[in-house]
């Protein structure tokens, strides 16, 4: 973001990074700069702007040894998610990273986090020179983090980001140190960007006071195709007989309902409670240690598959991407 002339915090044309940032010039690797048009507040980001961006990266993968994407804060957990699934077989580096303050700021998060992003995305295992984190991540706050394990935690403080459930991948301090066992394995196949995904998806969230004409609107919603459902603790929900008709009328209608836990830490364990037993029977699916941000961008990626129910069951199940603990 940048000031305009009102003093408002605008999207900053890309193109200004090298006037802002000159330290770029001194690292020791060749950095282009390329954008996808007209700045925009994260806020407004669509899955189409995923799509072009996943489209970008392979239009651009052979010729770059890594990448670095700009993003604003506030959906770039979302967006890091949705690119990991995108991206299948990655055996190159995506790091996503912004700032908390302006880069125009004299105490801005912005040089230290796109340099650090920058040596990141160029690293090397040192004993066979290949990549060394063959993933999509996330760098804020001298932390890279799996990018659909991250979420944003804070508005005012440089630590934005926390990595739930999952350790970092690598932490700077005066070097980089890297955890290679949580890394991900260079793939032996070719990369494969895919190019849709499923829209018609929504998330419930559950609290003490929603209503069955309130669930209905959400659930009977024309189109809908997949839901995630925001349980509380370990993926508990209510047991009245109108929550529960409704659940198993959007089943019946083929809507694939996914359990995840507001939580920020721990697991679903679908079924260890009373109030979560009845899902298994409604055809929930149980969502593990995922967060909210890869559990909407997972369905809405699994479901543009157009798999058969049984297989999208099974996919929405398995670590696709490093984005669940499987037990």
């Amino acid at each position: 973001m940048a000031y305009n002339k009102r003093g408002e915090l605008v999207p900053m044309n890309f193109e200004q990074i090298r006037k802002k940032m000159p330290e770029l010039r001194q690292l020791n690797m060749q950095v282009d700069v390329t954008n996808l048009g007209e700045p925009i507040d994260s806020s407004n980001v669509t899955a189409q702007d995923w799509l072009r961006l996943a489209a970008l990266i392979e239009e651009n993968y052979a010729r770059y040894d890594g990448f670095v994407v700009l993003h604003g804060t506030d959906t770039m957990a979302y967006s890091a998610a949705a690119l990991s699934f995108l991206l299948e077989n990655l055996a190159k580096t995506v790091v996503f990273t912004g700032a908390q303050v302006p880069v125009g700021r004299i105490r801005t998060d912005a040089r230290r986090n796109l340099v650090t992003a920058l040596e990141m995305a160029a690293a090397r295992c040192p004993t066979s020179g290949t990549v060394r984190v063959p993933e999509v991540c996330l760098f804020f706050n001298d932390q890279l983090i799996r990018g659909n394990r991250a979420k944003k935690v804070e508005s005012q403080q440089y630590n934005a980001f926390r990595s739930e459930n999952y350790p970092p991948l690598a932490e700077a301090g005066i070097e980089l140190e890297f955890n290679d066992r949580q890394i991900r394995a260079r793939p032996a196949t070719p990369l494969q960007v895919h190019q849709q995904l499923e829209e018609n998806v929504t998330i419930v969230h559950l609290f003490p006071g929603l209503t069955e004409r309130m669930l209905r609107a959400q659930l009977e919603a024309p189109g809908l195709r997949g839901a995630v459902l925001l349980t509380y603790g370990s993926g508990n929900a209510p047991t009245a007989a109108w929550f529960l008709n409704a659940l198993r009328a959007a089943s019946a209608r083929g809507t694939v309902l996914l359990n995840v836990s507001q939580c920020e830490e721990g697991r679903v364990l679908q079924g260890r409670y009373e109030t979560s037993a009845h899902f298994t029977d409604l055809g929930v699916i149980g969502g593990a240690d995922i967060t909210v941000e890869a559990a909407i961008t997972k369905l809405m990626f699994v479901l543009s598959l157009n798999e058969q129910p049984a297989h999208t069951r099974h996919l929405l199940t398995q670590d696709l991407r490093g984005e669940i603990t499987i037990m």
